[in-house]
């Protein structure tokens, strides 16, 4: 009698959901019913999986068809992101929360479609969707979304490359968030460790996607905060970044997108050089030598290097000392000839 029961039970609810699931399908136009539907599937869908995962935490094969569903149910929240208006009645019933427990899945391939989905609803260049996906921004971090997402950024491996992809939307969820309101990137920075995530990305040797990537969410997260400046310094971030550009020195970046991400590079040490303890740790890890060393080369940092030494010995004089010791007047005299030669040529 109670399989019976159970089993009608089931055949009820599979019912229930193949119902909810006809009715939105094919919509190209949301309404906020249809949008309700939407969201109640998918918390229904997380609460199954949650439910049999733990009734049968060490039997994968008993959960597995709950999290086949619960993925295309994330996938059909996509249609969310053409009704980003329908945000603020959609923050309240859950929808920020929900997205943000998701990150936490222990399945990665649901939480890398959590931060996939994440970044279709926070990207919009719309000003008319502005005060909809700010409203689902603000409910974000109020949901601890800033901390799971960084948490992802660890737990994830990059030689997967579906976890590398998954990388690239969490990383693109934060800069959608910093964008929507700039004062998050103090805060990211102050509660997560994303500062000592991204210095260690970019110090690898090997080029791709994702090291471009954080090189440029580090530059966004350093260009108007000195608070991220004086922090980035004081956990070695100048030496790092020297690092990072050192492998430049004698060779150019191999393609476009390479040489963006040396430009990164050069702008997050210009940033970093701003307060005055970061100028000493540049002159204490011979960053004044090896800017004299890139334009000695004369490649493609070349100007990048005077630039950043521009920025070291702005105001300091210790880097000015430094640069006039290890003869750098003689490198910048034979730039100027160089420069005053090419206009001739002119």
């Amino acid at each position: 009698m109670d399989a019976a029961a159970a089993a009608a039970a089931q055949k009820r609810k599979r019912a229930e959901q193949e119902e909810e699931q006809a009715a939105t399908d094919g919509l190209d136009v949301l309404d906020l019913r249809a949008a309700k539907r939407l969201l109640l599937g998918f918390e229904r869908r997380l609460r199954d999986n949650l439910e049999a995962r733990m009734k049968h935490p060490d039997d994968p094969a008993r959960f597995a068809d709950s999290e086949l569903a619960l993925h295309a149910e994330t996938d059909r929240l996509r249609l969310l992101a053409g009704a980003p208006e329908l945000f603020p009645d959609l923050v309240p019933l859950g929808l920020a929360s929900s997205l943000s427990s998701l990150l936490t899945h222990e399945n990665a391939d649901l939480a890398a479609a959590a931060a996939s989905l994440l970044a279709d609803l926070t990207d919009s260049d719309d000003p008319s969707d502005l005060a909809g996906v700010q409203a689902l921004a603000d409910a974000l971090v109020d949901a601890n979304a800033l901390d799971l997402l960084v948490h992802n950024l660890s737990r994830l491996s990059e030689a997967d490359p579906d976890e590398a992809e998954a990388v690239h939307h969490s990383l693109a969820v934060l800069e959608n968030l910093i964008d929507l309101r700039p004062h998050l990137a103090d805060l990211v920075c102050d509660r997560t460790k994303v500062l000592r995530w991204l210095l260690a990305r970019v110090k690898a040797r090997d080029f791709e996607a994702n090291k471009q990537y954080a090189s440029e969410i580090l530059a966004i997260l350093l260009q108007n905060s000195p608070a991220n400046q004086k922090r980035l310094g004081q956990m070695n971030g100048v030496d790092g970044l020297l690092q990072a550009v050192a492998m430049y020195k004698s060779r150019d970046p191999r393609t476009t997108d390479e040489g963006e991400m040396l430009e990164n590079l050069f702008d997050c040490l210009c940033c970093v050089l701003m307060p005055l303890g970061n100028k000493e740790r540049f002159v204490k890890a011979e960053g004044v030598e090896l800017m004299i060393i890139i334009m000695k080369q004369k490649k493609s940092a070349y100007s990048s290097a005077i630039r950043t030494l521009d920025f070291a010995m702005t105001r300091f004089p210790p880097a000015c000392e430094r640069f006039v010791d290890v003869l750098g007047l003689k490198t910048a005299f034979a730039a100027f000839m160089d420069s005053c030669e090419q206009e001739k040529q002119k």
